[in-house]
């Protein structure tokens, strides 16, 4: 509780407009640390105000302030931004801005300025003419994101119906129906509700809804029913064409219920997608993260621990001994210091292990997290880093690597975890509605779809895809399950793509499946060996024989 007080003591809390401008009337220098309400000060930061308050000990003119910019007007460029900016206010003045928590460079500035202060008070020096800086964002566009008040000048809600989903084929629908009828006929299967944009890049629409129903219409999956709207020029006019003219003239607009009065369609954003807003700001960022040898073997479940207590995703982790070469590239910043050599034997002895985090601002995030390079400097300005806490006697370094850059980061993320390809296939006994979580689970595991085709097998394409087992007496009986209807035929996509989807397929019997694997997909939606809803190619090689064949006419994917 001490620790609780001394800390409302240091910073004043400001979180209005007219908090701020009192604040202005500070006689003196005064430090702000502007942020944002969901992810608040920046903590590690306050021991180096803390202890510059008390080496100062300049209570009439220097002061240091926490300020909320989601509520104060003239904050309004620092808002959704994660990384931390400070401010410097000198007598009602804004003369300087430092973005990210940089302790040596705040330390500096702030005994600069206060010296100043010293001077000018002393009659030794007179008061800079110091100019006023803009408070704008340096990473801000010229074009800022449209704010959610104004969503509904941007998108449209579509309602494709259940007859669209359950079959594919368009009943025509009376234009006055009655309306317990329409009701009935609205909740008697399942419908997509999706939000259209006309394409800008700031906006990306969130995915379906998850289906309601409790029963289980046989609707057909998303690869059954696609409506694709080209955006072109033309159609960005003051008022905008009406979507449902252009699905009129695509002749699908019997499929779908489009609301477009910008009040109504705030309405429904609202009542199907809630969380909109929120995901519609998150900027979804993947970063490489590295525990080096003596972390990985000491602490590495307190480390994973903590990576998911801040909300990071782990998309991919792998543990590997690291070359020379590799070594000298991450530990580039050390190159110069003594101990270098020393630090290249140590993270080339033992295994390290290598993550790819995913996070809103991930990168950011995550340097800001690790703090300084070295241990030194970390104890001093920022305790609560993970440098400071996963500190190790070996080396006086950050036992923590993360990416400098999104560039940097997707070069690294390619090299540790290069892309692979497996072939993917549903069999036909699984129900439409089997289909859509298996599609969902692949996606939850992280693979990429990169292309898929619903399709009637046929016996060729059937011993392509078994080139092993024709000659069992089971084959068959395969022939004749696969020949039933039509298969979804997948191209998946991830590292370690396809030892990754025999792990999510699980063992081949369902019921040795539930035992060693109750998570896999066979577990869950598998009847026998035979009909165990899933097959997966047993290596690279396999699957690109495979895909070459069945994928051969692109332009029906």
């Amino acid at each position: 509780m001490a620790s609780k007080k001394r800390e409302v003591q240091l910073q004043t809390v400001i979180n209005n407009q007219s908090l701020w401008d009192e604040m202005l009337q500070n006689k003196g220098l005064t430090v702000i640390d502007v942020y944002q309400a969901w992810c608040g000060p920046c903590k590690a930061m306050q021991p180096l105000f803390r202890k510059l308050k008390n080496e100062l000990n300049e209570d009439e003119i220097l002061h240091f302030a926490v300020a909320e910019a989601d509520n104060i007007v003239t904050l309004q460029p620092f808002r959704d931004k994660c990384e931390p900016v400070f401010l410097f206010s000198v007598n009602g003045k804004i003369i300087a801005k430092i973005q990210g928590a940089n302790a040596p460079l705040v330390n500096k500035k702030v005994i600069n300025l206060i010296n100043e202060e010293r001077k000018i008070a002393a009659g030794e020096m007179a008061r800079p003419q110091y100019p006023e800086i803009p408070l704008v964002d340096s990473d801000s566009e010229v074009s800022e994101e449209t704010p959610y008040e104004s969503v509904q000048d941007l998108f449209s809600i579509a309602i494709i119906k259940p007859d669209a989903v359950i079959s594919g084929k368009g009943l025509e629908i009376k234009r006055k129906p009655d309306f317990e009828e329409l009701v009935s006929f609205m909740t008697s299967g399942l419908s997509y509700i999706l939000v259209v944009s006309q394409g800008s890049k700031h906006h990306t629409p969130p995915e379906e809804t998850e289906p309601q129903p409790d029963t289980e219409p046989n609707k057909p999956s998303e690869y059954q029913c696609e409506v694709e709207a080209k955006v072109t020029p033309a159609m960005m006019k003051k008022k905008r064409d009406s979507l449902q003219e252009y699905l009129e003239r695509q002749h699908v607009a019997q499929f779908c219920d489009i609301e477009e009065n910008a009040t109504n369609v705030s309405k429904f954003m609202d009542t199907f997608f809630p969380d909109f807003k929120k995901r519609k700001s998150m900027k979804l960022e993947k970063t490489l993260a590295l525990l080096r040898p003596n972390l990985f073997h000491e602490r590495k479940d307190d480390v994973l621990r903590t990576i998911r207590d801040e909300d990071f995703k782990i998309l991919e982790q792998r543990q590997l001994v690291l070359s020379e070469k590799e070594a000298q590239a991450l530990c580039k910043e050390y190159e110069n210091e003594d101990y270098f050599n020393k630090l290249i034997e140590n993270m080339t002895r033992g295994p390290s292990l290598a993550l790819v985090l995913l996070r809103d601002n991930g990168l950011q995030y995550w340097k800001q997290l690790l703090g300084p390079r070295t241990v030194e400097e970390a104890v001093e300005y920022f305790p609560e880093s993970l440098c400071a806490q996963f500190a190790m006697d070996s080396l006086p370094v950050n036992q923590l690597y993360g990416s400098d850059s999104l560039e940097t980061a997707e070069r690294e993320i390619q090299h540790f975890f290069p892309l692979q390809s497996t072939l993917g296939l549903i069999k036909p006994h699984a129900t439409s509605e089997q289909r859509e979580k298996i599609l969902n689970m692949i996606k939850e595991a992280g693979f990429d779809l990169t292309q898929v085709k619903k399709m009637f097998l046929t016996p060729e394409q059937i011993e392509n895809i078994y080139p092993k087992i024709t000659g069992k007496d089971f084959y068959k009986d395969l022939l004749e399950m696969l020949s039933e209807g039509p298969s979804v035929v997948m191209m998946l996509t991830k590292w370690n793509a396809v030892a990754e989807w025999r792990r999510l397929m699980g063992p081949t019997d369902p019921e040795e499946a539930k035992v060693l694997s109750p998570d896999s997909i066979r577990a869950r939606f598998g009847i026998s060996k035979l009909k165990n809803v899933v097959h997966g190619a047993s290596n690279a090689y396999e699957a690109k024989e495979v895909a070459n064949r069945l994928f051969e006419n692109p332009e029906e994917n």
